[in-house]
């Protein structure tokens, strides 16, 4: 009997603390303190510096309409209403149905879909961008967000704008299935599409961003810029030491290391982020002043040489 009455005793304690932690997450969400190294820190406080930690220097993660206010000016750009198919294809459930995920994630971003796609401008160079929210459904891929990224190139193509995807997301999404997985398919075409145009491809590359999204328009830029402390990868750290055997290095996953390895071109801080992708669009479309002034001087050298020789 007194067996039966500890257990019971123990069981409503846990629900108790199960409880108690699900409203602190709740409330913190709400609250106007989050936390990093040094404890509380105020969202205020954070959001000024660009959501980046003043001591660490973690870049926190944030929504695609706080990255086009950091990149384009706050509310300084037009954000599209890209479509939108069938909610749930294949009638998936597993301890909740897709129908009761999407509706939940929709209420918590505000967000029809993962991404979101919008146009401004840098340096006056017409830009457009799409940009993953990880709070939606962990930024997986699924129809509806492979339905805004070829949005976006085309819109870039018809317009002649490059075209920037600021990456994250855990992969392609399972409830999907196979449609999920034709993602990386139609993204890679796209991205062709947009280079037989001769239009540039920047990836920003944000934590996390692993799995089928790194398998396919992530690592497809003519530059790769990370963020630092990035997490980058394909398959988990764990599987992949138990598949090699071996004691992986150090951060061997962080996009520090895989600028080493050569599949990260810069790694650039979030302050730093628009004077680099404007100089970078500058050279790629030929409009530095630099490369200006030097082919200037080479046509004059030329001009020089053609009377010498006449």
């Amino acid at each position: 009997m007194v067996n039966w009455i500890t257990k019971i005793i123990k069981a409503g304690e846990k629900i108790k603390t199960a409880l108690h932690e699900r409203a602190s997450k709740e409330d913190i969400a709400k609250s106007d303190w989050t936390s990093c190294c040094r404890g509380p820190i105020l969202k205020k406080d954070l959001e000024q510096n660009l959501w980046v930690c003043p001591d660490c220097n973690k870049h926190h993660r944030i929504k695609p309409s706080q990255r086009f206010d950091i990149l384009f000016g706050k509310n300084n750009y037009e954000v599209f209403k890209t479509p939108i198919p069938k909610d749930d294809p294949l009638n998936w459930t597993d301890s909740k149905s897709y129908k009761d995920r999407l509706k939940s994630a929709r209420k918590k971003t505000g967000m029809e879909c993962g991404m979101m796609v919008a146009c401004g401008t840098i340096n006056n160079i017409k830009i457009t961008a799409v940009a993953s929210d990880f709070d939606f459904l962990g930024a997986s891929m699924a129809a509806a967000e492979g339905e805004a990224f070829l949005y976006g190139i085309q819109h870039a193509i018809e317009n002649r704008t490059p075209f920037i995807c600021i990456s994250a997301g855990g992969g392609m999404r399972m409830m999907e299935s196979l449609i999920s997985l034709s993602q990386m398919t139609r993204t890679t075409l796209a991205i062709n599409e947009l280079k037989k145009n001769s239009l540039p491809y920047l990836v920003c590359i944000t934590d996390p961003t692993a799995g089928g999204i790194t398998a396919s328009y992530a690592m497809l830029g003519d530059v790769h810029i990370a963020e630092p402390g990035a997490l980058i990868a394909f398959a988990g750290a764990r599987v992949i030491q138990g598949t090699v055997k071996e004691e992986l290095p150090e951060g061997f996953q962080k996009s520090e290391y895989v600028e080493k390895t050569g599949f990260v071109d810069l790694i650039v801080e979030r302050k730093d982020l628009v004077s680099k992708i404007g100089t970078l669009l500058s050279i790629l479309l030929k409009q530095n002043s630099v490369i200006s002034s030097e082919q200037n001087e080479t046509s004059e050298d030329s001009r020089s040489l053609t009377r010498a020789a006449s």
